[in-house]
């Protein structure tokens, strides 16, 4: 089994920073593309960023310019960096991931964790 488990969620003002954490654990070979997608009540799971095996990133329209991704392939870690936070990035932000487990990918969610920005 794959468990991804992120961490670094929290309340911040409008304007702050935080930084998300997601540790890939368990038993595959590989990992191939990981990211961040969110949730806000009422609205459907949107892309934040993913970024590639060989660290290639894609953003979000809305976050471009402001999160910035990355990967640690050693570790099977991915950590998301937000600045400039505003009161709209707030949602429940989950880690995802393609993982390689024999000859096959399968794609993994984490349980999600808590951004809340005030204004």
């Amino acid at each position: 089994q794959v468990q991804l488990v992120e961490s670094g969620g929290g309340s911040v003002q409008s304007g702050g920073s935080l930084r998300l954490s997601c540790a890939a654990s368990g038993s595959f070979l590989s990992i191939a593309t990981m990211g961040w997608y969110r949730q806000a009540p009422g609205t459907e799971r949107e892309l934040v960023a993913v970024i590639s095996s060989g660290s290639r990133p894609n953003y979000g329209d809305s976050v471009k310019g402001r999160f910035t991704i990355s990967r640690d392939n050693v570790k099977n870690t991915v950590a998301l960096q937000m600045n400039s936070l505003k009161p709209e990035d707030t949602a429940v932000y989950y880690c995802n991931a393609d993982v390689q487990r024999r000859m096959d990918f399968f794609n993994y969610w984490g349980q999600g964790t808590q951004v809340t920005v005030s204004s």
